[in-house]
């Protein structure tokens, strides 16, 4: 983690060399019993963070994220490479932010945005529960990194999380928060309230057709009292 101390460690025989990256630059070197540091190369980004000791091993103090690199241990007598060190230093990680998505989000889809700034290292994930649902790394820095989803409305087990090999940082989703539930609870119902509403027309109708039918066969059989009938008809039409 940046500034935290991490010291390569080797044995050395004989003088020794410190070269950092691939382009051979010189940070320290021991010959004898003779140690010299070089900490004021590279714009002296190394300057005073160095420290040398008898065994060879190299301590490099209060880390920065532009100290990730290969460090390289060379024998100054015979030239040969001894040993590399592959080092990387991770920034804090920032907490992610959840946002809607107002150019693709509607009263029927919502579309969310998970952004992180200055991650040096790492990767950006949706997860539903414990399954990673879509995820994108990053392995130098960048000032913005985002992620789309497009979440089911009546889940509310999403989150977000960066991180990277030593850390991370989580985002649980508040759907109620991002996303216009209430609409889709009424787009949601409304197919079967219309099927509801469909339905009622249609027994009504059934029980008029038959109430009709039953009265008119009374009109034909009790020809001698069409009035009383007639009178039934209209108090039994008029309660439906």
């Amino acid at each position: 983690m940046v500034g935290e101390s991490v010291t390569l460690k080797i044995q050395r025989d004989g003088d020794i060399e410190w070269k950092f990256e691939d382009r051979n630059i010189l940070i320290a070197k021991i010959s004898r019993d003779e140690i010299t540091l070089y900490d004021k190369v590279l714009d002296g980004s190394f300057k005073g963070r160095l420290k040398l000791d008898q065994t060879g091993s190299l301590t490099i103090t209060n880390t920065r994220t532009t100290d990730s690199g290969d460090f390289k241990t060379i024998n100054t007598s015979t030239g040969k490479l001894l040993k590399t060190f592959m080092l990387t230093v991770y920034g804090p990680l920032p907490i992610p932010v959840i946002s809607t998505d107002p150019t693709t989000s509607s009263e029927s889809r919502c579309v969310l945005l998970c952004s992180v700034v200055n991650v040096s290292a790492g990767s950006l994930s949706w997860y539903k529960g414990n399954r990673v649902l879509s995820s994108t790394s990053v392995s130098d820095i960048r000032s913005r990194i985002s992620l789309h989803l497009e979440v089911e409305y009546q889940n509310n087990t999403y989150s977000c999380v960066v991180n990277n090999p030593i850390s991370n940082q989580t985002t649980h989703l508040d759907i109620n928060t991002h996303c216009n539930t209430r609409s889709a609870v009424i787009l949601l119902t409304l197919p079967v309230v219309v099927g509801m509403n469909v339905g009622v027309a249609v027994v009504t109708a059934m029980v008029t057709v038959l109430v009709y039918k039953f009265i008119s066969r009374c009109l034909r059989r009790k020809k001698h009292a069409p009035e009383e009938a007639k009178n039934a008809y209209s108090s039994l039409n008029y309660a439906l």
